[in-house]
């Protein structure tokens, strides 16, 4: 199956954007869906953008987060384990994940680029 994950890291002081971690969560994530199987279909870098309401996690309050997005084929094993992994990461504020299409190449290749709308 074809699953999109929707992340959103916690921003550095002030807002600032901390790359290297969005980096380090991106790539260790990656590295859990093909260590069991999967494969990465595709990342996207959204950047920093304010939240829709303030956010308490970790006894912090957040007000940006930095947006990330990836694609991936795999099982729904690997899925759940690659939601727990977010979910347990304190530098990950909020995380979703979403099942596209029915499974059948002819529906799955009409999603093409990750864009943000």
């Amino acid at each position: 199956m074809l699953y999109e994950i929707v992340g959103i890291v916690r921003t550095g002081p002030k807002g600032a954007p901390n790359l290297a971690e969005v980096k380090e969560i991106v790539m260790a994530t990656g590295q859990l869906i093909l260590g069991q199987g999967g494969v990465v279909r595709s990342m996207a870098n959204w950047g920093v953008f304010s939240l829709p309401r303030v956010v308490s996690h970790n006894q912090a309050r957040h007000h940006n987060g930095h947006y990330f997005v990836l694609r991936f084929d795999s099982s729904s094993r690997v899925q759940d384990a690659v939601r727990s992994h977010l979910a347990l990461d304190p530098r990950v504020i909020r995380s979703t994940s979403v099942k596209l299409g029915d499974g059948k190449l002819e529906t799955l290749s009409k999603y093409g680029k990750i864009e943000w709308e």
